[in-house]
Formats: C-alpha cells, sequence, structure tokens
C-alpha cells in the first residue's frame, strides 16, 4: 500500500476531523493530492484536490467553506480538515495522488485505502 489514510471515525453532526494521508515513498512531495469519498449506493465523488506545484485549492460545491486540503512536503503527507460535519457526509474517504490536479477519478495514480467517517445526527 503506498497511501494509507487514517483519521475516520464516528462523530456527531457539527463536529470536526481530521484526515491524514501517509505515504510510503516520495510521492505526496511530487504530487498532487486529491479527496474523493464514496457514501453507500453512491458513486466515488470528487472531494478535494490540492496542485503539485503552487499548492492551489479546488473543492466540490458540497464542502467549499468546511474541509481544507493540504500536504506537507517534508513529511510527504497530506490532510483534509473537515469541520462542520453533516451526516451526508457520511462516506469512505479515500486519498489520491498525481501529477495533475483534476476532478475526475481516473486522473490519480496512486490511491489509499480509504477510512470511513460517520456522522451521525
Amino acid at each position: 500500500v503506498q497511501l494509507q489514510a487514517s483519521g475516520g471515525g464516528v462523530v456527531q453532526t457539527g463536529a470536526s476531523l481530521r484526515l491524514s494521508c501517509a505515504a510510503s515513498r516520495s510521492i505526496i512531495d511530487i504530487n498532487s493530492l486529491a479527496w474523493y469519498r464514496k457514501a453507500p449506493g453512491q458513486e466515488r465523488e470528487f472531494v478535494a484536490t490540492v496542485t503539485r506545484t503552487d499548492g492551489r485549492t479546488y473543492y466540490a460545491d458540497s464542502v467549499k467553506g468546511r474541509f481544507t486540503i493540504s500536504k506537507d512536503n517534508a513529511a510527504n503527507t497530506g490532510y483534509l480538515e473537515m469541520n462542520s460535519l453533516k451526516p451526508e457526509d457520511t462516506a469512505v474517504y479515500y486519498c489520491a495522488a498525481g501529477p495533475q490536479a483534476r476532478t475526475a477519478v481516473g486522473s490519480y495514480d496512486y490511491w489509499g485505502q480509504g477510512t470511513l467517517v460517520t456522522v451521525s445526527s
């Protein structure tokens, strides 16, 4: 496993969580990083991405203003800070890395195994 996602859990509506994505080798430091999520019965969807070159960030409308993506190149680790969580944020969250920061699932070369976030109402 080249990317390891962690930090998921069960929280109440309005709570915060920080997900981490650690790489087993030089991956996150030299690539764009993204987070996706897959809710039960739904397709995997784009959540956020941060570019490899200048650190620009892009978010899905559903999480804009509540989630923050970042990466620490020195630590070869990425993060997704999630605030004001809602029940509809419940999903398995996956991190991904690749040379281009895009929203399409197929754009990334490296994937983590996923971490479950459950938001209770």
